[in-house]
């Protein structure tokens, strides 16, 4: 890494479009370093961060490496969305090819409480076929990709994006919102649309959480799809020629960086 009195800071590409993404760059500006944010692009309407960002992919893994170098960046921080698997692999690859240290941000994953009924599955595919078997109408909260499994799922659906998928389900009912949402909102939402079951992905943290508690009060059960695997074990360091790091906090990435000057 480049160190302050040299005629350079140090210059960090985070890999966002979360909170904590938007958080940390933030925080990372307070710090004094160079930051550069990138987004996918996929959501319109996206809550930006501070500073510079950018929209739109890299081309792969080769992509994100000729960028990286190009843009002669020091560190790179993943905090993309815990199920945005192919991307983390893509930093994974690119931080080895242009030997610069990766941070792997990822939030908790729920914890089940007394009270809870939740059903674990790997895929979205998996929870449509389960379904059928545990109620006849389903809140689905999995974002707009992966909506296509539940078209024969045999269950009346209620799903809730960002964004519209398309082409636009004609299966189910779609309200479009964005969170944060809170417990008396999802529990009105759910006693309206007469839900029994409720599908979600596990993507962890308080801001999408409240349904959780509602269909907990109601007793209502829920299929949880689980996070896709890291590429690396979490508190991995090393991955061929270059330091990889799991945190789970915006607090550990800039104390990491910090340690780092």
């Amino acid at each position: 890494m480049r160190r302050e009195g040299d005629g350079y800071g140090v210059k960090v590409l985070v890999l966002g479009g979360t909170g904590e993404g938007r958080e940390l760059a933030g925080r990372l500006r307070d710090e004094g370093l160079e930051v550069v944010s990138s987004l996918a692009g996929r959501t319109t309407d996206a809550r930006l961060p501070v500073g510079e960002v950018r929209q739109g992919g890299f081309g792969g893994a080769v992509g994100l490496t000729r960028w990286l170098r190009d843009n002669s960046v020091d560190v790179m921080v993943d905090a993309t969305h815990p199920f945005a698997a192919t991307m983390t692999e893509h930093a994974v690859a690119a931080a080895r090819s242009a030997g610069i240290p990766l941070v792997i941000l990822r939030r908790p994953g729920w914890a089940a409480q007394p009270g809870d009924e939740w059903h674990w599955v790997d895929t979205a595919e998996a929870a449509a076929r389960l379904l059928p078997t545990l109620g006849s109408r389903a809140f689905l909260t999995i974002g707009r990709q992966g909506l296509h499994a539940f078209a024969d799922a045999g269950v009346w659906m209620l799903a809730r994006c960002v964004d519209p998928p398309e082409p636009g389900p004609t299966w189910c009912t779609l309200i479009l919102d964005r969170g944060p949402y809170d417990v008396p909102g999802e529990l009105a939402l759910m006693r309206h649309h007469h839900i029994d079951v409720l599908v979600t992905k596990d993507s962890g943290g308080p801001k999408t959480s409240a349904k959780l508690t509602a269909a907990r009060q109601l007793s209502i059960p829920v299929v949880l799809i689980h996070r896709p695997p890291l590429p690396v074990e979490v508190g991995a360091v090393g991955v061929g020629a270059v330091e990889v790091v799991v945190v789970e906090s915006v607090d550990r990435v800039v104390g990491w960086l910090r340690g780092r000057r």
